[in-house]
């Protein structure tokens, strides 16, 4: 006998699952049709571009009314300026 075949015979003997009506796992089934799944992406998308095009107007009024300047201003040099200052 195989060592699958005695796991078995274990399991059977020992095990709580009822294996007299052994159930075949099947994948869960979308209930979403791939036309309906691009549309939702689609939405999902232009929501994002909303918030993205209201966060950056947020940051614009900021930087105007309080004279802030939130947006990291990024440099060819940074990183290798950051690189050296961790030694």
């Amino acid at each position: 006998m195989g060592y699958r075949a005695e796991v078995l015979v274990w399991l059977r003997k020992h095990g709580t699952l009822d294996w007299s009506k052994p159930k075949l796992q099947t994948m869960p089934k979308s209930k979403e049709t791939p036309a309906q799944k691009i549309k939702r992406l689609e939405r999902e998308l232009s929501d994002e571009k909303l918030k993205n095009k209201v966060l950056n107007t947020m940051i614009d009024i900021s930087d105007q009314q309080y004279g802030t300047s939130i947006r990291k201003k990024c440099s060819p040099n940074q990183s290798s300026e950051s690189d050296s200052n961790r030694d």
